[in-house]
């Protein structure tokens, strides 16, 4: 199958899913995981009317992202891999929205450099949904404390919560528990599923998934 089929393939998908689960056609958005592609690999998937994509890593982008956005600059970019505090600058001068807030370091550069470019990308709370040490995240259980301290103490507009559950087992608890703690939150934006388990998550209350291989292929 080429990109494009593949797109079409996982957008049909989507729909299904969505009627599965009894939701408005379009409540779940495809963020299209293009990391590691390069400029040429991304286009025809562009040109195939996807608008909305995600990469994992700040230098990675800035080589492709600042000439595609100039090309169609209805582009909107999501961050979904850690984000280092030195990286704040340039993650919010490039993204649209930032997926992956995690400590109250990066809040606070973030805070910071968004005053500072008088720019306001779009901010998720990262849940390490499984208390997994190797990935970042908050813990659940600190998840409504942060949320409020980067709402009150750094007045920053949290636009929901995004999780990468354990790869092993089932993901629908974790799906389960990351929308527990967006209403707990106040949140009604959530960022799960990737392309082995976004059918789950759309049946989970998804308002976003991030799928890439299923799309480009595998890496």
């Amino acid at each position: 199958m080429t990109v494009e089929e593949r797109l079409v393939e996982v957008r049909h998908r989507i729909e299904a899913a969505e009627r599965e689960a009894g939701r408005t056609p379009g409540s779940a958005t495809l963020v299209a995981v293009s990391k590691t592609f390069d400029a040429d690999a991304i286009r025809p998937v562009i040109a195939a009317g996807q608008r909305i994509f995600g990469e994992n890593r700040v230098q990675e982008s800035q080589a492709k992202w600042p000439e595609l956005k100039a090309e169609t600059p209805d582009i909107e970019l999501h961050l979904i891999g850690p984000l280092q505090s030195n990286k704040a600058a340039d993650a919010v001068a490039l993204f649209d929205v930032i997926e992956t807030v995690d400590r109250e370091k990066i809040a606070r550069s973030l805070a910071e450099e968004m005053t500072r470019q008088a720019r306001h990308p779009k901010l998720y709370v990262q849940v390490n949904i499984g208390m997994e040490p190797q990935k970042a995240g908050i813990e659940p259980k600190q998840t409504v404390t942060f949320v409020d301290f980067c709402r009150r103490e750094l007045e920053l507009e949290i636009e929901g919560l995004m999780c990468i559950p354990p790869a092993e087992g089932n993901p629908g608890p974790y799906f389960a528990l990351l929308a527990k703690l967006a209403d707990e939150c106040g949140l009604h934006r959530l960022s799960m599923g990737m392309s082995g388990d976004f059918e789950i998550a759309i049946g989970m209350g998804a308002t976003s998934v991030r799928v890439g291989s299923a799309i480009f292929g595998h890496r």
